[in-house]
């Protein structure tokens, strides 16, 4: 009984200690800003062509060098053997089998004979990549003939100054002056190309591997994109716009060409028809071509794809599938079943992209997976298919596709994810002033606790033509880890709910998406979820833009991020890229009714004096998209009328903010700014609208 009694304590304490690591492993925590660079970002899957083995892209942040690096992977059909199989210091990326399945081609600005981003070949029975091609100019893209003997390449005519530049630092010369730039063009800027110049083109080439000739596919002066090789490998198809003035008509048309150097192209669909900039699909048997389609110009900010087939003898005219218009849904990346009775696409529907195919004899759609679902980058070879898919509370993966379900393939997430204790996400729907059905999302704080109020930030996206869905966001999950609860609303202009929803706002911004988020805020507030005194609201692009219009329109938020947005409309017109949208949507300013219009969607910045939310405003110091004069001059305004704002402005940034201690500092910008109005100030009691 002695020793029982002095042994006891001991085990005691052990089962003690053993509990409290064991709790120590399981514990969860929010997520931080540090767990960005540990993300794993998979995108490019592609299925080798015996089914066995999928090569894909994995990009990652380097915190320390500030910058971002992608390299090639591979992972088996069945899961086993996950790896790494490039690491050059440039990065690579668009891995592509040859279809014998000897070599993994794949392009890189890695050292080698030739500069710039060039073809490179791994031999899949050993041994180191070799530089392939020895391009000048900008290569864009390649595609594989089926016998694997030549390659398809897209390449941009080359800079000449740029490239006497590159030569005369070789030789220790000094750089020239760069010289006045020119413009000549209707359409004459692009956020991340810069300024459109004119006499520079896109064309197709044909590459042979074995003697490695290089020669053009046709002898046009008009740019080409996505070339697509016949099953046979004998022809071509291809997007080309052979408009008057493509800038005005910017609406390509679907060609074919014999695969052989200065062959004539065939046009195969007519000016009504609108084909997407997507590589176009041919039916096993070379007889077919299915694409997608725009819509007319008047509605481009708002357009579905549509699916569309072509005979490719030219016999008959190009026509949408009627049994997949019927589904009033974007849809994309469609191909050939293996025996050509159906075509394969996804499908935008109400937060979810859902795989669908359609039967060509019956006209029947299946739908393959059940939403909520969110699935990308759909490919396959043989009986192998794979999907990109993650989810609310899931990091994107490679998964397979097969038999209606998914079984997860890569696993480069899952240990950051099985530490983190994550806001939960909720499908929510509620009328509009309206009557308009309108659907969101709500994020949870992390360990929300039922019945609570909370600080509620409204975040919006940008497009319009876009939609929150059911994806991993950083944003929200950052938001959440800090005690807010994030809604994110598809307002009416958003994908995904038909085309008298998207195109609902046409002419007339900031009216039914403003009266669309309004409605859902107060239906979160009816919840009981919202603290209705501690309301903030913020977006980027179009999401900064409906946040000028939402404090122009309403005191009840009290702080405000905007980044990348316009408020005084008619200034942008030729100052930054949608001089087609509106010259074609709205009109030009000096049409009388255009300037009533104009005026219209101006408030935020002609009625400035009703705001009074404290509003952070952000940009990109080049974009071209959404130029920085629109945060200026909505800054300044908040400035003289003597309201709490800033300015921030990000060095050498285009549109999309990309140099990751950028990405982080607008998050903690974010952050600070919120905080500030909604956690630490008084909280105000009363609200009133202004519009």
């Amino acid at each position: 009984m002695k020793m029982f009694t002095q042994k006891f304590p001991r085990v005691l304490l052990l089962i003690l200690a053993l509990a409290t690591v064991l709790s120590a492993q399981t514990a969860k925590r929010p997520f931080k800003l540090d767990d960005i660079p540990r993300l794993r970002e998979v995108r490019d899957p592609q299925v080798s062509p015996d089914g066995k083995a999928v090569a894909f892209v994995v990009s990652t942040i380097d915190a320390k060098e500030d910058k971002s690096s992608a390299h090639i992977w591979q992972v088996g059909m069945d899961g086993k053997g996950e790896r790494q199989i490039t690491a050059g210091a440039e990065g690579e990326s668009s891995p592509r089998w040859s279809p014998d399945g000897k070599y993994l081609a794949f392009t890189s600005s890695r050292p080698g004979p030739a500069k710039g981003n060039q073809v490179w070949l791994l031999d899949r029975s050993g041994g180191e990549a070799v530089q392939l091609t020895n391009v000048k100019g900008r290569l864009q893209s390649f595609e594989w003939s089926p016998d694997s003997k030549r390659l398809a390449l897209v390449i941009g005519d080359p800079d000449p100054e740029a490239e006497a530049n590159e030569a005369a630092k070789e030789t220790g010369g000094k750089p020239k002056p760069p010289k006045p730039i020119v413009i000549d063009r209707y359409k004459f800027k692009q956020d991340g190309q810069g300024y459109l110049l004119s006499g520079r083109r896109s064309y197709i080439y044909l590459f042979d591997i074995a003697t490695k000739k290089l020669d053009r596919l046709t002898s046009g002066k008009w740019d080409e994109a996505a070339p697509s090789w016949s099953p046979d490998g004998g022809r071509i198809a291809f997007i080309s716009n052979r408009n008057a003035d493509a800038d005005r008509d910017p609406d390509g048309q679907l060609f074919v060409a014999d695969a052989r150097p200065g062959a004539t192209e065939k046009p195969l669909t007519a000016a009504g028809n609108r084909p997407g900039r997507s590589r176009p699909e041919w039916s096993p048997d070379g007889k077919w071509i299915a694409f997608t389609e725009g819509d007319e110009k008047k509605y481009n900010a708002y357009s579905l794809s549509h699916l569309a087939i072509v005979a490719t003898d030219g016999g008959s005219a190009a026509k949408r599938v009627d049994a997949v218009e019927a589904l009033d849904r974007g849809v994309s990346g469609p191909t050939f079943s293996a025996d050509g009775k159906s075509i394969r696409f996804l499908v935008t529907d109400d937060q979810s992209v859902y795989p669908a195919q359609v039967n060509l004899a019956s006209g029947k759609v299946e739908r393959l997976l059940a939403p909520p679902v969110v699935v990308s980058s759909w490919e396959s070879a043989g009986d192998s298919s794979v999907v990109l898919y993650g989810g609310n509370t899931k990091y994107t993966e490679v998964y397979a596709f097969e038999k209606g379900a998914l079984r997860q393939l890569t696993h480069l997430n899952d240990a950051l994810f099985a530490e983190l204790d994550l806001g939960q996400t909720e499908a929510v729907s509620f009328k509009s002033k309206d009557g308009t059905e309108v659907h969101g999302l709500l994020t949870y704080p992390a360990g929300y606790v039922k019945g609570t109020k909370v600080p509620l930030l409204l975040r919006i996206h940008g497009g319009p033509n876009g939609q929150d869905q059911h994806s991993f966001s950083v944003e929200r999950q950052y938001f959440a880890a800090n005690g807010y609860a994030v809604l994110a609303v598809n307002y009416r202009g958003s994908a995904g709910r038909g085309q008298k929803f998207s195109r609902a706002i046409a002419a007339d911004w900031g009216h039914y998406e403003v009266e669309d988020l309004h409605a859902g805020v107060d239906h979160v507030i009816k919840m009981g979820v919202a603290d209705p005194d501690r309301l903030g609201v913020g977006g980027w692009s179009y999401g900064g833009i409906l946040t000028d219009y939402l404090i122009a329109s309403d005191t009840r938020f009290k702080a405000a991020t905007s980044g990348a947005g316009t408020a005084f409309t008619v200034s942008y017109y030729g100052a930054d890229q949608y001089i087609i949208q509106y010259d074609n949507e709205i009109g030009p300013p000096w049409n009388p009714k255009s300037w009533e219009t104009y005026q219209k969607l101006s408030y935020p910045f002609l009625h400035a004096d009703r705001i009074k939310t404290p509003t952070l405003f952000l940009c990109g110091e080049k974009d071209f998209n959404v130029p920085v004069s629109g945060s200026e001059q909505m800054y300044q305004a908040l400035r003289s009328l003597g309201v709490d704002t800033q300015l921030v402005i990000y060095p050498n940034e285009n549109h999309g903010i990309r140099r990751p201690s950028y990405v982080r500092d607008r998050y903690e910008r974010y952050l600070g700014w919120y905080d500030k109005y909604l956690k630490n100030a008084p909280a105000a009691t009363t609200s009133s609208s202004a519009r």
